[in-house]
């Protein structure tokens, strides 16, 4: 796997030794004798067919898949698995998380960043054991934690992340006290949140373009930018448009020149519009967008980010009435946008979006039931799979795991798969009782979890 290289101002490592998990050793420190695996007697869903193979067998060698095909053979000193006739099928994504808030909103302001970190390599390791082999952090300092878990000293997925999201002020991540005045009227150069890599103050085109160009010297592999009003936001409705198009404009083509893309939150159609115009290519959320809009979308080839399960479910503690209404509003619109995105044929991704504590965030998977709403089973399969797999792709020379495909089951993609019991192509249900229904949990080549 290609590493990704420290860097300053990532979330602090100084407390990565507290986080270590009695039941799971570093990967590097499970390596076996033979560096083949051979998984015999499984039907396959590979992420983009329509149906599960017959009974087949997968070689996975070192970090990758290297065959499929019936009656496989292995050296004598391979691991082997024998899958019993049970599902295997690509490790699941999230393309829409925040690995680093696991508390309240008042916790996560004034929280140590080495305590924060150690709550999230706790968090990344229950990701992977949830069965989600990648993940897409879209705002928060998360480097340090994805260095620690990529060379092997902690259990957890692989992690794209933005680095900072950038607001401007009165945004939806502007936090600050009013009592604390903006740069510009002799308030802090910094802010609480600021400093801990969660996000990046800027108004203006030239702040617009600092704050892209200081996340990419973080290590951002995508930029992120908050384009309209938002659920959680302390000062901004859901209905504003926060950026100018001018300013939209610069942070696409910043991330442009630096061969990736430009993710933006945003619910409104105004913003939505606006965003795509200007360049945006993954929409994050887009509730309350127009049919207009979507075919805009879809004409710019852009990516609809989805999220179900947060909408449907109880905002967590710590949360405003009007915070609440809010939460209202946008789902409310879910219906909408995605009978519009299956219309027009979106490109449509899958993240969750889950904030507050581990007891939210187990509801990740709720994600493959709520959309049943919207999706044949088969779609939401594709959804978390290789349509995952084809955004994360976009990140190109800034994805630091290289070109290797994820989310398919296919020869030189990474081996992260599961097998387990039940078919999630009849039920997707059984992906939600992971501690049950996943047998076996590979990562990267890594076997974490095998209860066969």
């Amino acid at each position: 796997m290609k590493r990704r290289h420290f860097l300053k101002g990532a979330t602090s490592v100084g407390a990565l030794a507290l986080g270590a998990s009695a039941g799971l050793l570093p990967a590097r420190a499970r390596a076996q004798a033979s560096t083949q695996t051979l998984i015999t007697n499984v039907r396959v869903f590979d992420g983009k067919s329509d149906a599960l193979t017959e009974a087949t067998s997968v070689l996975i060698e070192g970090n990758k898949i290297k065959s499929i095909a019936p009656n496989l053979d292995a050296p004598a000193d391979a691991a082997r698995i024998d899958g019993g006739g049970r599902v295997l099928m690509p490790g699941l994504t999230d393309l829409h998380t925040h690995l680093v808030w696991n508390v309240g909103p008042a916790a996560l302001l004034g929280g140590r960043p080495d305590y924060l970190a150690a709550l999230a390599l706790q968090e990344a390791e229950a990701t992977l054991m949830r069965g989600y082999t990648s993940i897409r952090d879209t705002g928060g300092g998360i480097q340090g934690v994805a260095q620690a878990i990529d060379e092997g000293h902690f259990p957890g997925p692989r992690i794209q992340s933005s680095h900072a999201a950038i607001t401007m002020t009165a945004g939806h991540g502007d936090f600050r006290n009013r009592n604390v005045m903006v740069r510009a009227f002799g308030g802090p150069t910094e802010t609480e949140l600021q400093r801990m890599g969660f996000v990046f103050h800027a108004d203006g085109v030239p702040e617009m373009l600092s704050a892209s160009r200081e996340n990419m010297r973080q290590g951002a592999n995508f930029l992120k930018v908050f384009v309209g009003g938002a659920v959680s936001g302390i000062y901004d409705p859901l209905d504003i448009a926060e950026y100018s198009p001018e300013e939209i404009a610069a942070a696409a083509g910043e991330a442009k020149r630096w061969n990736t893309y430009l993710a933006v939150h945003t619910y409104t159609d105004f913003a939505t519009k606006t965003a795509l115009e200007q360049g945006a290519m993954s929409i994050e959320h887009g509730n309350l967008m127009s049919e207009a809009t979507m075919e805009l979308l879809v004409q710019k080839g852009a990516w609809l980010s989805t999220q179900t399960g947060v909408f449907l479910t109880p905002l967590p503690d710590g949360f405003s009435d009007a915070q609440r209404a809010r939460a209202k509003q946008a789902a409310d619109g879910l219906d909408q946008m995605m009978t519009l995105a299956k219309q027009y044929g979106a490109k449509i991704a899958l993240g969750s979006d889950m904030v507050g504590s581990p007891e939210v965030k187990i509801q990740q998977t709720s994600e493959f039931t709520a959309r049943t709403n919207w999706f044949s089973k088969l779609e939401i399969l594709k959804q978390t799979t290789s349509q995952n797999g084809a955004l994360w792709a976009m990140s190109g020379p800034r994805n630091p795991y290289g070109d290797t495909p994820i989310g398919v089951i296919e020869p030189d993609a990474y081996a992260d798969l599961l097998i387990m019991e039940g078919n999630p192509l009849e039920d997707t249900s059984v992906l939600t009782r992971p501690e049950t229904n996943l047998s076996v949990i590979m990562k990267d080549g890594q076997i974490y979890k095998n209860t066969l």
